[in-house]
């Protein structure tokens, strides 16, 4: 196997088969990916995304690696959610302000896995505000802002992607982090980044999930995408030996996304393709 690709989830590439590419590589993609096509390895980082991926039941039958995917005994679980012992007055207090929570069946499972802070520190926000009422819009962008995430563990495929970032940076993207879970993996000499579109074409945020769970409102202004330059910079560098091909749906630069990134302009490894080029005659 020469070829691995790593699929990120921007619009340009929507409409293509992702299928076809199966006998030429392994597939690793990001997010909500796994919502309609199954990469031979799935990647997130984010909380909220990380246990709907596992609670839809996806990681008992597929690999997929997590960050901070860490195994807690059952023995801790009160402490690690309530972090004291709360009064039945503060925890009805917590639910009737703190919605953005999610626990699956627990079922016979001896271990958890946590994401986000403890309920005694959601409750200190509660009562930093609740004398103030016209506070209460802004207590309640604070407090949900970064929910609580709790999954029960069964047998499955789930990894701590923090195992394998020993040796390079680590708090990267899940686009990036795909792409080094790739190469660590295989030995290939060729990763195509498909659907890494870094920016958009209007004002707008480039996503193909925009308006879904876990992901920002179409209507909201597009992101810089500076960390993500950065970080597949730092791959770049790290396999110098690597042929990166940023995938895009032309070279004539018309589009904002299709145009050469500034700030890889010293990179000998990378590549700019097509669609059309890359994957016409397979």
């Amino acid at each position: 196997m020469s070829s691995v690709f790593c699929i990120g989830n921007g619009e340009s590439r929507k409409g293509f088969d992702l299928n076809k590419l199966k006998p030429y590589g392994k597939i690793y993609g990001c997010n909500a990916l796994y919502r309609d096509f199954t990469p031979d390895v799935l990647v997130a980082v984010d909380g909220g995304m990380i246990h709907e991926i596992y609670d839809s039941g996806y990681a008992l039958k597929n690999e997929c690696w997590f960050r901070d995917w860490n195994k807690i005994s059952k023995k801790e679980y009160k402490k690690h959610y309530f972090a004291d012992d709360l009064k039945n007055d503060d925890i009805n207090l917590i639910k009737k302000y703190f919605t953005n929570f999610t626990e699956n069946e627990k079922g016979d499972s001896n271990f958890f896995v946590i994401h986000g802070t403890n309920l005694k520190n959601k409750l200190s926000i509660i009562k930093r505000y609740i004398k103030n009422k016209s506070l209460h819009n802004q207590m309640n962008v604070e407090l949900n802002i970064r929910g609580i995430h709790i999954s029960w563990l069964k047998n499955d495929k789930a990894y701590n992607l923090n195992e394998l970032f020993i040796d390079t940076n680590f708090g990267w993207a899940s686009g990036p982090s795909s792409a080094y879970v790739a190469l660590k993996q295989n030995l290939v000499n060729k990763v195509y980044l498909i659907g890494h579109d870094l920016t958009s074409n209007t004002d707008k945020i480039n996503n193909l999930y925009k308006d879904s769970k876990h992901y920002r409102k179409g209507n909201v202004s597009k992101i810089k995408g500076l960390n993500w330059i950065s970080q597949w910079k730092k791959l770049f560098k790290l396999y110098p030996n690597i042929k990166f091909f940023k995938v895009n749906t032309s070279l004539n630069q018309i589009n904002i996304v299709d145009k050469e990134i500034n700030e890889w302009k010293d990179i000998p490894n990378l590549i700019y393709t097509t669609y059309e080029q890359s994957f016409s005659n397979w």
